[in-house]
């Protein structure tokens, strides 16, 4: 075991005349990756806090809106758009769709209008019926699935409920004027107080 060790060690080092190389650069990305995550509030996307949401400032009309409804006292962002069903399947689906949303803005993708993908889509629906199972029961909405709906066999809940709770947010520039909690800027303050004397 420890001769298959040191093994993979030595297959691991550069050869020494690469070795002062390579440690400037790795020490160069594990600074910008701990900068990074330090910028972009990563520890805060563990939470499911709605503030969180507001991390990218391309959210703030959905979160005004769902500050304004019903919805607000009894359901967060997560409650409505991560999966509930388990903890494994949750944090999954959060840090999957919430590495796609940082690579769409990030690179500055993201359009006009935010539309749900399938996947969204699908655990929204799950979502409503969940919460809302007491009055499901008697309604056609509460067997049908993103498949279903895609084939035209029935209407998923938010089909005709897409207002809620959301309003009628339609782009980026729905609420301009909309008070939402800022994240704090980065930057620290012995830089600040240089820039700004």
């Amino acid at each position: 075991m420890i001769a298959w060790l040191k093994n993979a060690v030595g297959f691991l080092m550069p050869p020494p005349e690469w070795r002062a190389p390579v440690i400037v650069l790795l020490g160069a990305f594990c600074g910008i990756a701990v900068y990074a995550s330090i910028v972009s509030n990563a520890v805060s996307y563990l939470s499911d806090a709605p503030a969180t949401c507001v991390n990218c400032h391309i959210m703030a009309p959905h979160y005004a809106t769902w500050s304004r409804s019903s919805h607000r006292e009894h359901a967060t962002c997560v409650d409505c758009h991560v999966p509930q069903d388990n903890v494994f399947r949750h944090y999954l689906y959060k840090a999957k769709d919430g590495s796609r949303h940082a690579a769409i803005f990030t690179l500055r993708r993201e359009p006009n209008v935010i539309m749900m993908h399938a996947a969204g889509r699908m655990v929204v629906q799950e979502n409503c019926k969940r919460c809302h199972d007491f009055l499901n029961m008697r309604v056609s909405a509460w067997c049908v699935t993103e498949n279903m709906a895609r084939m035209g066999e029935g209407k998923r809940c938010y089909d005709c409920h897409r207002d809620v709770p959301h309003g009628t947010v339609r782009s980026i520039g729905a609420s301009p004027y909309a008070r939402v909690p800022l994240p704090q800027s980065p930057m620290p303050e012995w830089l600040r107080e240089i820039m700004n004397p």
